[in-house]
């Protein structure tokens, strides 16, 4: 239990150091002539971020299979529910770097190009930012429904009070009906700010709950 607190807690860490990079996990009104020449000025910074990525991603699925094995024996097929998903999730954000990765040529190419290849060389760069967006918006579906399946064996197991697993089926539902919305309707009034911050609220709440758990 110790380690999947620790988890918990270590994703929420490394997502704020990831935006400190410049690496944000969904970013929808892009500028891609001023993100290329950012890229292109620092592009160490922008490889840092994408590094920390990869570990965040890989971090949600080592989370995602110590929870299975911590949990699963409460309710075997809501854990295999969470299993599939936020596994899902963790490979649906790994899928997308290599094209993300794929910007630091573009930059480099787009500093040195004349007007019709900037122009070129932008739309490219946007799509590949937009592709981003979109996949992050499907990994949370992932991460919503994976949630309400491990939130609900909170709420009906009695591991944890609970009040923590009636909050992560509120944030997980939040979460996938906010994103359907953005999915079905992009140029809809945004709410991820709600979802995301009732999620972290989640997450923060059951990381420190697990680590004091597993020490008293």
């Amino acid at each position: 239990m110790f380690l999947s607190g620790f988890l918990f807690l270590f994703i929420l860490v490394l997502n704020l150091i990831m935006a400190t990079f410049g690496y944000k996990m969904e970013k929808e009104n892009y500028d891609p002539d001023a993100d290329l020449q950012k890229i292109n000025n620092n592009p160490k910074k922008f490889k840092n971020g994408i590094i920390l990525a990869l570990l965040e991603h890989g971090s949600v699925i080592a989370l995602t299979i110590l929870l299975f094995i911590t949990f699963s024996s409460y309710n075997l097929a809501l854990g295999i529910v969470w299993l599939i998903f936020r596994t899902g999730e963790g490979l649906i954000q790994f899928i997308n770097e290599p094209n993300y990765w794929g910007l630091l040529n573009i930059a480099r190419r787009y500093s040195n190009s004349n007007d019709a290849e900037k122009k070129s060389l932008s739309n490219l760069a946007h799509t590949i930012f937009n592709t981003k967006d979109n996949r992050f918006k499907f990994a949370m579906v992932c991460w919503s429904i994976g949630t309400l399946s491990f939130s609900i064996v909170l709420v009906t197991s009695g591991i944890v009070p609970e009040i923590i697993g009636w909050l992560g089926v509120v944030s997980s539902i939040l979460v996938g009906f906010i994103t359907g919305i953005k999915l079905a309707k992009p140029n809809s009034k945004d709410y991820t700010a709600i979802g995301g911050l009732s999620a972290i609220i989640f997450e923060i709440i059951i990381g420190v709950w697990l680590v004091y758990y597993s020490i008293i």
